[in-house]
Order: C-alpha cells, then sequence, then structure tokens
C-alpha cells in the first residue's frame, strides 16, 4: 500500500515515516508555494534515509489566506492549521491508499480533530495516519536519540521544509520583518541530516 507522508525534514516527519516503513510504500512529500527553496533540506534527508521524494504544489492562495490569518490572530496556529489541511489534501489527490503527518500528541499546530480526520478519509477515500499521535516530544526525542543525526536550533538558523519557513516569507515581505518576531513565537527546529552511523 501507499502513503504520502508530508515531510518537513525534522525528526518528528522521520520517525513517522520510519515508523511507518514496515508497513507501506511511504513517499514523502513536501509541500511547497514556490517562495523558498528550503524544500532541499527535505529532499536530503529523504535521499539519505532512502525514501522517495516529491514536493506537492501548493495553492499561493491558500498563503495568502494564511498570512491575512496569522496577522488577524497575531499568532501562526489558525494560518498553519490552514496550510496542513490544504497540504493533506493535495496529498490524497496522489492515488495513495493513505495520507500521513509526524503529528504529536502534545503538539497544537498542526493537528487534525478526530472529526476532521474522518472528514478527510471520508471525503477522499484515503487512511490518515498519525504514527506519533501516542508520543509527546520527550519520547520523540528518546527515541530519535542515538539514531538519527539531527541539528537543531531556532527556525531562522535552521531552517527545515515545513511550511513555517515560507510563511515568514510571505509574511516578511508583505509586512516587514519585525512582523515575523510579532506572529511567530521563538522555538526550536530540528533537520535530520540522515541516520546515525
Amino acid at each position: 500500500m501507499d502513503a504520502a507522508l508530508l515531510y518537513s525534514g525534522g525528526k518528528d516527519s522521520t520517525l513517522a515515516a520510519l515508523s511507518l516503513d514496515p508497513f507501506y510504500d511511504v513517499t514523502l512529500v513536501t509541500g511547497t508555494f514556490g517562495v523558498t527553496d528550503d524544500w532541499r533540506h527535505a529532499r536530503s534527508a529523504a535521499d539519505r534515509l532512502g525514501f522517495p521524494f516529491r514536493t506537492l504544489d501548493l495553492n499561493a492562495t491558500v498563503a495568502a489566506d494564511a498570512v491575512d490569518q496569522m496577522l488577524a490572530d497575531g499568532y501562526p496556529r489558525n494560518g498553519i492549521g490552514a496550510v496542513h489541511d490544504h497540504a493533506l489534501e493535495r496529498a490524497a489527490d496522489l492515488d495513495v491508499a493513505a495520507v500521513a503527518d509526524g503529528t504529536r500528541r502534545d503538539d497544537r499546530v498542526p493537528s487534525l480533530s478526530r472529526a476532521e480526520a474522518r472528514s478527510l478519509e471520508d471525503r477522499r477515500g484515503v487512511d490518515y495516519l498519525a504514527p506519533l499521535a501516542g508520543f509527546g516530544r520527550g519520547a520523540v526525542d528518546r527515541v530519535v536519540d542515538g539514531r538519527l543525526d539531527v541539528t537543531a536550533g531556532p527556525s531562522e538558523s535552521v531552517p527545515s521544509a515545513d511550511y513555517e519557513a515560507e510563511l515568514r516569507a510571505l509574511l516578511a515581505d508583505r509586512e516587514g520583518p519585525d512582523a515575523v518576531a510579532d506572529v511567530f513565537p521563538d522555538h526550536e527546529q530540528t533537520r535530520v541530516r540522515g541516520p546515525r552511523p
């Protein structure tokens, strides 16, 4: 069975891919609005891990609406959630049995409620998989430690291939760099460089 996993190149989506690999033919997919080329980090990690990789072209209107939402809210949660939903819908267009992501139990965003997951499955005829839904951040860190070569740091210095990098760039282009700091809280990003030797 084929599964398309939304892939940022970080440790969560990498662990999700490794978890699904015994059961599915996993293709790692990174959604892009064509604003940055940060998806190349995900492609590099996918290559080193031995997974097929592809990009998904996302609708620029969704990005513009997400930036509007983030500016109105003053935080990124709803905007990123809308982009994530759109990316899952686009992944379902790939004629796969399942779409998946690396969301954890304690993620505030992105996340799908049970009702949203069922709706996606019923409307699109796919299974929605969230293999890390029972894992908290500490559990992911302990499982990944010693198995994957991971770099971590602030979003600005460790870009990943999630939606945040492109949304930050769009927000900065439209409202200036200070708007990014106003909307996005400081947090750590991870990027997988490959398996540990």
